[in-house]
Parts: C-alpha cells; structure tokens; sequence
C-alpha cells in the first residue's frame, strides 16, 4: 500500500443529493455504480480530490481523458465542452479569501451532475438546502444547474459591493493624508479586479455561445434557455461592474499622485522661500571670506563694495554666459 492510501483511510467524503434526499457519502466504486444504476438524477459534489477520486470519475463515470486530465488541473479558463453524452464545464463563482475566487468542474448529463472543487463553495450550501428541506427528488435536472451557477454567479454581487464601499473610503484617505498603505491597497485592489475579470469575461462568452444555439446543454427546454439568459445578463452587469471599478481606482492613483505632487510643491516652495532669504548672507559671508586680502583690505565704503563685489559678480557671470554660448552649452 502506497503512502497516500495509506493516509487516504477511508475514502474521501462526498454530498450526493438524490431520490433519498442528501447525504455523506464515500467516494468509492460500489457507492458510485449504486448510484449509476438507478433511474434518478443525482448530484455528487466533491470537495479537494485526490487521485483516487478522479479514477472513479475515469474507471467508474468513464468520463473522456481529456475532461478528466482538464478538471485536475485548476486555473482552467471558463468554458464548456461537449462530449457524447454529457458537457464539461468550468464556472467560477466568488468567496472572501485571498483571491477572491473559487474554480467549480461540472459534469453534467441528464442523468447526473458532478461538481468538482477544491475551495469552500458557499454558494452550494443554499442550493444544498433547498433540496434537503423539501426532501424530494429532483424533478428538473437543468434547473438544479442553473440555480448552482446563478448562485456562483450571483456571489460576485456582495464582493463588488464592498470594492465599491472601500474606494470610496480610499478616496477619502486620499484626500486626507495620501501615504503608501492608500497606495498598496489601490495596486492589491487592481490586481483581484485584474482577476476576476479574467474568470468572468470567457464565462460570459461561454454563456453567449448558449444563448447564441453553439453549444448547448443535454436536455436542456425552452423554459430552462430563459432562466440560462437571466444568468447571462448577471455577467454582463458583473463585467460591466468590474470595468467601472477599475476606472474608479485608476482615478484614485491619479488623485493620489496630485496630491503628492501638490505637497511636494509646497514643500518645495517652503525651501524657495527659505532659500531667498539667506541668499543675501550667503553673497556676504562669501565676499569677505575669500582669499584676495587686498580687494576686501581696501573696502572702505559702500560704493567700493558694491562695485567690487557686485560688479565683479556681473562681469563673471556674462563672461561665463558668452563662453557658454559660443561652445554651444547654453
């Protein structure tokens, strides 16, 4: 026995919502070909799987090697694909940690939905619920998928939500007093937005080319093309979102680098000021404390230190004005 069977003892645990209503259930052949010989739908979700889950999914579901290699591998694009009996799905939906996301595999047939995920999916949860509370079967199979996505999708709303709250206070620190933790926060709020547009924008083409007759879902009605439209307008509000609050926070840079800039101006100002007025002293203190001990020994007036000191400064400086031009320096 290997090192990971040996700690993978017993198998891994699963939801799996059937006639019976939900239970826990061990992911393991005989489970699985229970399930597969009845004649309800039902839906297994599994949660962090190894590779003793996704033999089943191979072996047991005889899922195509491609679809099975896909889902093992997380950081998909969304997408679906089309296989003989059942599709391939990668939906995200969001949650509060530190990407802000969370990457759910779906295979889906009329027979059965297989939902495959490695972080927490709150948005399960509720879906979960309804059906346990009504403790009944499930009558209509694309509208189950249709609540898991919509409930995936819809989880974007609080989070954006609260991008929103948080500019606007940033724009009031801004303002206030502009310092590097405004500034770190506006580059870590670019980059989760940076994210989350690259999970929903393919999703919402995904969604397109369903709306659009290129590809389609296994059985699924008229009826359930209207509520598959509903979830495709939530993309596109949540995309269109997206792109607002990425605006907004390349505004906030751009009020955060004026006032800097303004600050910046005033201090310079300040030493503008401060410099013109020891100008004066500096020019005396450095007439009498040079070297030539007869120019400042025979300064006996105010005239003859104007003219020397004064007038010298002039003839030097225009001495240097015409060098500097005839070189071509100035």
């Amino acid at each position: 026995m290997s090192v990971e069977a040996e700690k993978r003892t017993p198998p891994n645990t699963c939801t799996v919502i059937h006639d019976r209503g939900s239970e826990q259930m061990h992911l393991n052949r005989e489970n699985v070909e229970r399930l597969l010989a009845g004649d309800s739908f039902f839906w297994l979700d599994i949660d962090q799987p190894d590779g003793d889950d996704y033999k089943i999914l191979s072996d047991v579901f005889e899922f195509h090697p491609l679809a099975v290699e896909d889902s093992e591998k997380f950081g998909q694009r969304a997408k679906i694909d089309d296989y003989d009996d059942y599709v391939f799905l990668v939906v995200y939906g969001a949650v509060p940690d530190e990407d802000r996301l969370v990457e759910v595999h779906c295979f889906y047939s009329e027979k059965f939905l297989v939902t495959v995920h490695r972080d927490d999916a709150p948005a399960f949860t509720e879906v979960r619920q309804r059906y346990v509370k009504g403790q009944k079967a499930i009558d209509d199979p694309g509208r189950l998928l249709y609540r898991i996505i919509d409930g995936l999708v819809d989880s974007f709303f609080p989070i954006l939500a609260d991008f929103d709250d948080r500019i606007d206070e940033l724009e009031d620190q801004t303002f206030l007093h502009a310092g590097d933790e405004q500034l770190q926060e506006i580059f870590r709020m670019k980059r989760l937005l940076v994210g989350m547009r690259k999970a929903i924008t393919p999703e919402r083409d995904m969604f397109a080319s369903l709306m659009g007759g290129v590809a389609e879902l296994p059985g699924m009605s008229a009826e359930d093309e209207r509520y598959f439209r509903d979830i495709y307008d939530h993309l596109i509000r949540i995309s269109d979102l997206i792109d607002t609050y990425r605006d907004l926070l390349t505004s906030s840079m751009d009020v955060y680098l004026s006032t800097v800039s303004n600050r910046l101006n005033t201090v310079m100002k300040q030493l503008t000021i401060m410099a013109t007025v020891f100008l004066p002293l500096t020019f005396i203190t450095g007439f009498f404390g040079q070297n030539f001990g007869w120019m400042v020994g025979h300064i006996r007036s105010g005239p003859v230190f104007f003219g020397l000191g004064i007038g010298l400064e002039i003839v030097t400086v225009a001495a240097l004005f015409t060098l500097f031009k005839k070189r071509g320096w100035f």
